[in-house]
């Protein structure tokens, strides 16, 4: 790529997507014009120092020519994530209509702007649930997607880059796992709280192993996906590079916290029967099965590290988390 670029950062209020538009204005190896697209008119003083094109929908042409004038490489963050109280009548057409279609449209409008790299921010579901009993998920498996969204994502992926390949605009795919962060929501923020409960947790005998990426690692590969000539055309699996079974990372989180412990060894088989009693066996092996990603590829290729080690970025979220 050249010495100079203009990056289009998409969901650009997110909770990825902020990171992201970060780590672009840190980045001094080369002037980088940003530009933020984001669906709302909020002008708040949280505001970063780039130009903010407002009023952007996937599903909608309207606005991003403007947005896209001069822009060299596309970070794509925008998606319908996990829906935790699910609304639509048909999920999978929902997910569709955003995460496919939607996507899709964009990448229309970014070659016909003269975009030359696109670089999509998918997910590790893309390649299953789990990889209990099994070696970590590599870049090159086939997908196997089991739910709406890991659907929609591998769907968006297959398209992607059979436009691509036609159009002769590079892609990159990057395929995060559980990404956390000041701010995180969702699982994540359950396990804080229990965390930081005086309670004793059930956890200690549930030695899985789960690989995760922290909310401003993820951003400081993305900005290596959309800066190096290296990465054009590979789909990489990213994370801190080291994982964590369940009771070490509320060991973790608690001894961030100035705690204790406090986890008693209770067997992992009560809590598959306790999910099978209340027909919530995914929930459980969420909680004790593992799911690694195996990051190699993505270190050797853009010779990169994760600029924060586990315990910094644990230790970043959790003090966030307390002053809130």
């Amino acid at each position: 790529m050249s010495d100079s670029l203009r990056v289009l950062v998409t969901g650009a209020k997110g909770f990825v997507g902020r990171a992201v538009l970060k780590a672009l204005l840190d980045h001094r190896d080369r002037s980088l014009d940003v530009v933020a697209a984001v669906r709302s008119e909020d002008r708040s003083r949280n505001q970063l120092p780039c130009r903010y094109q407002r009023n952007l929908e996937l599903n909608s042409d309207v606005g991003w020519d403007e947005a896209l004038i001069g822009v060299d490489v596309v970070i794509h963050c925008a998606a319908r994530v996990h829906v935790m109280a699910e609304k639509a009548a048909d999920p999978l057409a929902e997910f569709r209509r955003v995460n496919v279609e939607g996507t899709l449209r964009l990448a229309r409008l970014a070659h016909a702007s003269g975009v030359r790299r696109f670089v999509y921010l998918s997910s590790v579901k893309v390649h299953g649930e789990s990889t209990t009993d099994r070696s970590p998920f590599r870049g090159a498996e086939m997908l196997a997607p089991s739910d709406p969204y890991a659907v929609s994502k591998a769907e968006a992926e297959q398209k992607l880059s059979a436009f691509c390949r036609a159009k002769g605009m590079e892609l990159v795919i990057v395929r995060p796992p559980l990404v956390y962060g000041p701010g995180v929501k969702g699982n994540f923020l359950s396990l804080m709280k229990l965390a930081s409960s005086s309670l004793p947790l059930p956890f200690g005998a549930v030695k899985n192993q789960r690989s995760m990426v922290y909310v401003d690692n993820l951003a400081h590969f993305l900005v290596c996906c959309a800066t190096s000539s290296l990465a054009a055309g590979k789909a990489f699996l990213v994370s801190d590079g080291e994982d964590l079974s369940l009771a070490g990372l509320l060991a973790a989180l608690r001894r961030s916290l100035g705690k204790g412990p406090l986890l008693v060894p209770i067997p992992i088989a009560l809590f598959r029967f306790a999910g099978w009693l209340i027909r919530k066996q995914s929930v459980v092996e969420r909680l004790v099965g593992s799911l690694q990603v195996d990051c190699g590829e993505a270190v050797d290729a853009l010779n990169w590290a994760p600029p924060y080690s586990v315990e910094q970025a644990l230790q970043k979220t959790v003090d966030y988390y307390r002053a809130r």
